[in-house]
Formats: C-alpha cells, structure tokens, sequence
C-alpha cells in the first residue's frame, strides 16, 4: 500500500462555527467542498492522515515531526476553547521517518519541539475529518526554510516510508492561498495576489506538479501565501504517479485565498518524476550560463568551488585578466540555488591588494561563513548560480530622497555600526523597504539616529 489519495485544503479558524459565530457563512462553498473531502476520506478508511501545515513547528534548515504517541489542542486562542482535539501519532511511520532521513543524511526529524499543542493548520483539517472519520493515526509536520525541491525531495523520502510500511494513507496539505486578494481583507491587496491564486489552482487542478517549481521566492512573498510548499511535499509524496485531479472549490471573498483539490493517485508514469526532471534543467541551464559569464564571475566561481572541494583559499590563477589585478575594489559575491540566495557576502571597500584577490576571499566567504546558511556543500556546486557586484565609492547623502533603489546601494550607519543593501534587489521595491533592511543588518534601531551614503554597482552575471 501506499499514499492512496491527497488533498489540498485551507485553515481559516473562522469556518469552525464556535469560532466564526455566523461569519463562516461567507465561505460556504469551501464548507461544503471541505466536507466532501471529509466523507471521502471516511469512505477510504484510511490507517493513517498525513498533515503538513505551515503553522507547526518550522525552522530555517530542518524539517519537523511532531514526535511522542499523540498531542491534544483546542481552539482557545481563537475564543473557543471548547472545540479541543486528541489525536494518536503513527509512531512506526515516524520512527521509520526519523531513521530514512537520518541514514540519508536529510535534514528532517522530531528534534526541537517548542510546542506540543497541535496547530490550527492542523486543527481545522481535523474539525472535517474526525466529524466523519475518527479511525485513524496522524502524522503532524512542518515546513522549512529550505526551497521548493528540498521540500519535494521531502515529500518523495515520506512516500517511500509509507510504502515500505504497506499503511493505508491519505496526504492532506494545509495551507491557505494568498492573503492579499481584497482591500478589505485583513492583510491589504497585493496585485500579486489574485495571480498567485489563478497560477495555484491552474496547476493543483490540472496535477501540473512539475510547475509548482516555477512559482519565484520574491513572488509569492508578496502575494503572502502561506501553503505553497506544503503543496510542493504533497506533490513529492506523489512523485512518479500519475494521478486524477480535481478541483472542489476556490473562494476569495475574506481577502484570503481558499482552495481544495483532490488528487487520487493513478497507475506509474515515468513522466512525473518532476524533481530529476526540474535538476536536469537547472544544471544545462547553468552550464550554459557558465559558458557566457565575465571574467569576474569566473573567478567567483572557481574560487567557491575550489574552497569547497579543498577546503583552503584557491592561489592567484596565472591567467586573471588586467583589469581584476590593477585594480582595488569593494566586491559582493552572490550566490543563488534553485531561485533562493544561499549565501552572500561582501566588502564595503577593498580590504586586498586587488579585485581579484577581494573577489577570491568573497567568494569563499559566501560558501563558508554566511551565518544564514550552513556552509556549501561539494554536491551542491553544480546547482549554484553566482553574481559578483563591484562596488563604487560611497558619498554620504543630506536624506532617503537621494536614493534610488533600483540605482542605488545604501549603507545606513549609527556610530560603529553599519548596514549596508546593495541595490536592485528582488523583494526591496521602496527606499523606506532599503533603508529598513539596512538597519537591521546594521542592528541599528529604527528610531536611531544614522548617516546615509549611497553607491553605485557594477553587476556581473
């Protein structure tokens, strides 16, 4: 046996009753399509539910599995603290989860529960399904701060664990669309918005998983979606299945995005292994890129690869072009990875004897000492995509209307502390955005008095 269907459903508190008191009438096309999903789910009799919510336990590098032989909760921060639940764990399956992801090396596990209780991305779900289905174990899990494939490969570890165990097992992704759909609504309007929502059930009702990938970091920011890569582990723990999708329902009048989808897995089909499909292109799409990059991003390259693999800082190459060796530089190098930075690092002014040496210690820096990320590792290289910014000199500014974000850099400084943003960044799209980001790289308080300086970047791809 195996993941014998999935779905996809939102987890506004407000459509349980005793918490929307009457305001969840307006979402009644999404409680009738949630209980359909419920009588489904009873009808397959499944031995485990499956629930991956972005409200429990979530770090930046690590997946969570709530652990120990169950959890309870209740709606109490949500005025109602009479709807409770108590539910049993599958500690097999998740035993078995801890020990693939160890033995793999992944980065998943029921390590470092802050909080017991269960969530209301899981709660909600567990409203439906225990009024007509209560026979049954759960498995309760996280996302992370890792990107989209990570979260897939994810999805393809859990699907292997529950075929090895033989379960009966339904998969339910929780997660609302986006949150800025309507003026009114409680988090605004976003033009983003309304498009992410057409784009998510486009792809989820038509099974397009391999599409899911194409949804950018900075996108669905600022559409504010919260279950996107709850739908990307759904789509791995399908991986390779072909599968019949349908779409239930999708409403948007609260300003936030609900939508259901169900997918009932189908026969194998060797063409929707989207994962090794999505590696493969990434990788001729940076070869490619590789071929055609300046002189400056070579050498970012070949040093980050060379700390990488040697663990030591690469020599002067004998054949650096004039221009890196006459000259001295402030330098960022940037690394991405499947569309999200995995490092990046940099020098205000020149700190080496020329460009290319600032540009070989940046390099290394970005790889090894981001204390964002963990360091690069040597099977991550060929996925890496690196810029180098070359920095022109800073002049200090009389105020934020001599700014440009697209144009230019700001450093932000308060004594002996600094921040620095480079200019024409995804995601930053107002001086105010700039120069509030700056602070708190600077640790400089918003109310802190600053100097302001400006510089120009030549970028380098």
């Amino acid at each position: 046996m195996s993941i014998i269907a999935a779905f996809m459903v939102p987890h506004p508190p407000m459509i349980v009753p005793e918490v929307g008191r009457g305001s969840e009438n307006q979402v009644e096309k999404t409680i009738k399509a949630y209980e359909k999903v419920a009588d489904e789910i009873a009808a397959l009799k499944p031995e485990t539910i499956i629930i991956s919510s972005p409200h429990s336990i979530m770090y930046s590098d690590y997946f969570h599995i709530s652990p120990g032989a169950g959890a309870k909760g209740s709606f109490v921060d949500f005025g109602a603290p009479q709807v409770k639940f108590d539910v049993d764990y599958d500690e097999e399956l998740v035993n078995l989860l801890n020990a693939r992801a160890e033995a793999s090396h992944f980065p998943a596990g029921t390590l470092g529960e802050k909080r017991p209780e269960l969530d209301h991305g899981t709660m909600v779900p567990l409203w439906f399904i225990t009024k007509k289905y209560k026979d049954f174990k759960l498995v309760r899990m996280g996302l992370s701060g890792y990107d989209l494939l990570k979260h897939y490969e994810y999805g393809m570890m859990i699907k292997d664990a529950v075929e090895s165990l033989g379960r009966r097992v339904v998969y339910v992704a929780s997660g609302d669309l986006s949150h800025k759909l309507q003026d009114y609504g409680p988090y605004g309007f976003a033009e983003e918005g309304p498009v992410y929502d057409k784009r998510i059930m486009e792809v989820c009702s038509g099974g397009r998983f391999g599409e899911l990938f194409d949804f950018e970091e900075n996108f669905c920011e600022k559409a504010a979606e919260c279950g996107h890569k709850s739908f990307v582990i759904m789509a791995g723990a399908l991986d390779g299945r072909a599968v019949e999708a349908t779409q239930y329902s999708h409403e948007d009048v609260t300003g936030v995005g609900y939508g259901i989808c169900s997918f009932i897995p189908k026969s194998d089909d060797e063409d929707r292994h989207f994962l090794d499909a999505r590696l493969k292109l990434v990788e001729n799409e940076l070869v490619e890129k590789s071929q055609k990059s300046d002189a400056y991003v070579k050498l970012a390259r070949a040093s980050a690869e060379y700390f990488v693999k040697n663990g030591d800082v690469m020599p002067l190459p004998d054949d650096v072009v004039p221009e890196l060796l006459n000259v001295r530089a402030g330098a960022f190098v940037s690394i991405h990875k499947f569309g999200a930075l995995r490092g990046c690092i940099g020098t205000i002014a020149s700190t080496q004897e020329n460009l290319a040496q600032e540009i070989i210690q940046n390099a290394v820096s970005a790889v090894s000492k981001d204390p964002r990320f963990q360091p690069v590792t040597e099977d991550e290289l060929k996925y890496l995509d690196i810029n180098v910014d070359v920095l022109g000199e800073a002049e200090k500014i009389s105020s934020p209307a001599e700014l440009d974000v697209k144009k230019y850099g700001v450093i932000v400084q308060s004594g002996y502390k600094r921040g620095l943003l480079l200019p024409d960044l995804d995601g930053v799209d107002t001086v105010e955005q700039q120069i509030s980001i700056a602070r708190r790289k600077g640790g400089i308080a918003p109310d802190e008095k600053v100097d302001l300086f400006r510089f120009e970047v030549v970028r380098h791809y």
